[in-house]
């Protein structure tokens, strides 16, 4: 058993600075800090802040690696590299490829899932919550940095047999077949349906909420924009509180000057992603994402036609972003990166959040989201090296 000591706890209503964390690979209590244990490992948090770990629910990889097509040690690597920016769980994202190479991914993240969950001894880094599938049933007009010539229509017969690994999945509803796709996916499996890459206006975007769909795939970007006359997709996700908006918080993708905007409209529904690329943790240069060259330069991530393609954020910079650009507070912040994602994908019963019975995902970070430590299921994965844990 180990016991958090000396530090800030960020709880889902705010921040208790007179507590300890008492945990094996679940959160066992939240003792009072002058309560006395035996047979406990103290860990001294230096006076920083223990938060839940990060969910990303869309990412399609980093430090070279790729969720479509690498291997299964690039995903376990993957793995590994985005516990050092504090995230704890996550959805590997697939992107438009034809269908035989979609069911390989799909196959390897079955194995891995399994592994993880069954072998948590053995696992390294983040846990696999199961896979956010983006493309192919998705708009043309709106494919963004996907490869046209694999979209096609809608197939839940084809989806069905994967309900197990697929956690999320972008549908546009205004494809033929889109809205029955819609409503047969909702009614009969427990994948949750998000809008995106849409041409989708104001009306037909709130049928396919009101038919099953749950989520927009990242705000404003891949989908109708917002018009007095026609508040289009956007417009739609972002006045209806029943919606989760994934938000992109590097500041290139979305201005930093609408982030407060977007937190007032969604509150609990906010739910930042990183939307990261092979690029991510790696210089500038040329990357491939989805069969298409991507040239990465900074922050901007473009294909050789200016359309951006994914980002290099790290989880930690957006909930630093939009910290910094907003009236929310740390613990506030913090939940649109832990908290709300683990509610829109269905596992804020053991994940998202600092309680008794939930999963020891837990970071330690200072006042800038900065990751010194981070635990897995209560193992130690990351330790930043400056540091002396």
């Amino acid at each position: 058993m180990k016991c958090l000591i000396n530090c800030k706890i960020i709880l889902p209503q705010g921040i208790r600075e007179d507590c300890m964390i008492l945990f094996d690979s679940i959160i066992r209590d939240i003792l009072p800090a002058d309560s006395t244990l035996s047979d406990v490992e103290y860990i001294d948090g230096q006076g920083l802040y223990v938060s839940p770990g990060l969910i990303d629910v869309h990412s399609h990889g980093c430090i070279g690696e790729d969720a479509t097509t690498s291997s299964e040690e690039g995903i376990r690597a993957m793995c590994e590299s985005v516990a050092t920016n504090g995230v704890t769980s996550w959805l590997p994202t697939v992107m438009t490829y034809p269908l035989p190479e979609l069911s390989q991914a799909f196959e390897r993240f079955r194995r891995l899932y399994h592994d993880c969950n069954e072998h948590p001894d053995t696992w390294k880094g983040a846990r696999i919550l199961g896979v956010n599938m983006e493309g192919p049933f998705i708009s043309k007009e709106k494919k963004g940095a996907h490869v046209p010539e694999y979209i096609q229509a809608p197939d839940a017969e084809y989806v069905k047999p994967y309900q197990d690994i697929i956690r999320l999945l972008t549908i546009a509803p205004e494809v033929p077949g889109g809205m029955d796709f819609i409503r047969d996916i909702a009614s009969s499996t427990n994948i949750r349906l998000a809008v995106g890459h849409t041409a989708a206006g104001y009306d037909l975007a709130n049928e396919a909420f009101d038919a099953g769909a749950t989520e927009v795939t990242h705000l404003f970007n891949a989908m109708t924009g917002i018009h007095h006359r026609d508040p289009g997709t956007a417009g739609a996700a972002l006045t209806r509180q029943d919606v989760y908006c994934e938000l992109i918080a590097d500041t290139f993708h979305i201005h930093k000057g609408l982030f407060q905007l977007v937190a007032d409209c969604k509150k609990d529904h906010l739910v930042l992603i990183t939307d990261s690329m092979r690029a991510a943790g790696l210089p500038d240069g040329s990357y491939d994402l989805g069969g298409q060259t991507v040239e990465v330069k900074g922050i901007h991530c473009l294909l050789p036609n200016g359309t951006i393609a994914g980002s290099v954020l790290r989880l930690n910079q957006g909930v630093r972003n939009l910290y910094q650009n907003t009236d929310l507070n740390l613990w506030e912040a913090i939940a649109c990166a832990s908290l709300h994602p683990a509610r829109a994908i269905g596992v804020a019963d053991r994940k998202g959040s600092i309680e008794a019975g939930k999963d020891a995902d837990l970071i330690l970070i200072d006042e800038d989201v900065q990751i010194y430590k981070t635990f897995v299921g209560g193992k130690l994965c990351y330790a930043h090296s400056s540091q002396d844990f």
